[in-house]
C-alpha cells in the first residue's frame, strides 16, 4: 500500500478563536443567573439578559468583524431591537471604524434631528472600550452646506471647514441623532468614505483571527459591567456637569443624572426638577443591562417636547406600574425595579437636583378627581 501523499489538515488560527468565542457565549448567562450579580425578583430582566447577549454580539460582529477602515460604512449600533449600553427611544447611533493615518469625508442630511454630532474616540483597537474623545463636532460648531447638509473631514492633516484632527490612537467614529418625534420625524442620513486609495483586498487567517479576538475582548468587557447594581432606590443622584474627560462612548457635550426605582402595587415615584436651557433632554427607564424597557408598547421614556412644565419651567414626572391619569407618566411595565437615566444636551448650566418622593397612587388619582 503506497504512502499517502495528502497533506495534513490546515490549522487555522481563526478556528481556535472561534471555539473560544462559542465557549464564552455559552456561559454568559451564568453571571445574571447566579452569584453576587444574579438578578433577583425580576424574571423579565433575566429574559432580557439573553436578548442583551445577542445585541452586544451583533454590534461586535458588525463593527469589528465586518467593519472595514478602508471602505467604511456607518452601521446602526442601537435601536428598538438592539438594546445595550444606555439606548433610548429618541436617538439613533451609528458607528464606523477609523484608521488614524487616513483621511475620511463624512456627510449628513440632518432631517428633523434637534441634536446631531459626530465624535471620534481614541484608545485601544482590540475590542476594549475607548479611553477618550479625540475630537467631535455638533451642528452648533459646523457650517452647513447650501442644501442644509453638513460635510466633515476626519484626517491627521489640517483641512479647511468642519474638521476633526485624527490623532494616533483614533479608532472609531460614532454619530448621534436625537429627535423630538423619532417615530414620525425624518431621520438623519449619514455617509462616510475614505479619500485615500485602498490596498488590494485580501482576507487572511491572521487578520480574521485578530478580528474574532476583538469580539472576544468586547464581550468580556461588556459582560464585566452588568448587571448593574440598583444602588439607592427611589432616588436620583445630583446631575453631573458636561464632562471634560469621558470613558467609553459617552457624549462629550451632555450632562447626566442617574437613579433607580423600586415600587410596589399602588405606589408611584414622583420626580420633580427644572431644566437649564438645552437643545434636548430626556429621561429613560432601563433594566440592569442598561437597555430601555419596550417602548413600542408603553411610554417608558419621555423627552422635553412631550413633558408638561409650569410657567417657570418646573416639571413633575410620575413613574408607576399603572397609568395615574396625570401628565408626564412613565410606565414601569409592571417591573419591580429599574434604573432611571436623565440626559441634557448642550445645557447652558449644570442641571439642578432632581427630588424624588414615593406616594400612594390613590393620592394622585384624588388630585385628578379634584381638578
Amino acid at each position: 500500500m503506497s504512502e499517502s501523499t495528502s497533506s495534513a489538515p490546515t490549522q487555522y488560527q481563526t478556528t481556535a478563536v472561534f471555539k473560544e468565542l462559542m465557549e464564552i457565549l455559552s456561559s454568559m448567562d451564568e453571571k445574571f443567573l447566579k452569584g453576587e450579580k444574579a438578578i433577583q425578583g425580576d424574571p423579565s430582566g433575566v429574559l432580557e439578559g439573553y436578548k442583551w447577549i445577542f445585541s452586544i454580539t451583533q454590534v461586535a460582529m458588525e463593527v469589528y468583524v465586518w467593519g472595514d477602515k478602508f471602505k467604511p460604512r456607518f452601521v446602526e449600533i442601537v435601536g428598538p431591537v438592539k438594546k445595550w449600553g444606555g439606548d433610548n427611544s429618541d436617538a439613533f447611533y451609528f458607528m464606523a471604524p477609523i484608521d488614524p493615518s487616513r483621511t475620511y469625508k463624512a456627510t449628513v442630511d440632518p432631517g428633523d434631528a434637534v441634536y446631531l454630532s459626530l465624535t471620534v474616540y481614541g484608545g485601544p483597537d482590540d475590542g476594549r472600550y475607548s479611553e477618550r474623545i479625540v475630537g467631535m463636532l455638533n451642528t452648533t460648531q459646523m457650517d452647513a452646506n447650501p442644501d442644509g447638509t453638513y460635510t466633515m473631514i476626519l484626517s491627521p492633516n489640517e483641512h479647511e471647514g468642519n474638521w476633526i484632527k485624527l490623532e494616533s490612537d483614533a479608532v472609531v467614529a460614532i454619530t448621534r441623532d436625537y429627535m423630538n418625534d423619532p417615530v414620525n420625524g425624518r431621520k438623519a442620513v449619514w455617509d462616510i468614505e475614505c479619500l485615500d486609495e485602498a490596498p488590494p483586498y485580501e482576507l487572511t487567517d491572521e487578520e480574521l483571527a485578530r478580528r474574532f479576538r476583538t469580539v472576544v475582548t468586547w464581550l468580556k468587557d461588556q459582560a464585566a459591567m452588568v448587571p448593574l447594581d440598583l444602588g439607592q432606590v427611589n432616588h436620583v443622584s445630583d446631575p453631573f456637569p458636561v464632562p471634560k474627560v469621558t470613558f467609553g462612548w459617552a457624549a462629550g457635550d451632555a450632562a447626566y443624572a442617574m437613579g433607580a426605582f423600586e415600587l410596589g402595587d399602588g405606589e408611584a415615584l414622583v420626580l420633580r426638577g427644572r431644566n437649564p436651557k438645552c437643545v434636548f433632554w430626556n429621561v429613560c427607564l432601563w433594566n440592569q443591562f442598561l437597555h430601555t424597557f419596550n417602548y413600542d408598547y408603553d411610554p417608558v421614556t419621555a423627552n422635553g417636547s412631550r413633558i408638561d412644565t409650569d410657567e417657570d419651567g418646573n416639571w413633575e414626572i410620575i413613574i408607576s406600574h399603572e397609568d395615574p391619569g396625570v401628565p408626564n407618566w412613565i410606565s414601569t411595565q409592571r417591573r419591580p425595579h429599574g434604573r432611571i437615566f436623565f440626559r441634557w444636551f448642550l445645557p447652558d448650566s449644570t442641571p439642578g437636583p432632581v427630588a424624588a418622593e414615593v406616594v400612594p397612587l390613590s393620592e394622585l388619582a384624588s388630585e385628578v378627581a379634584k381638578s
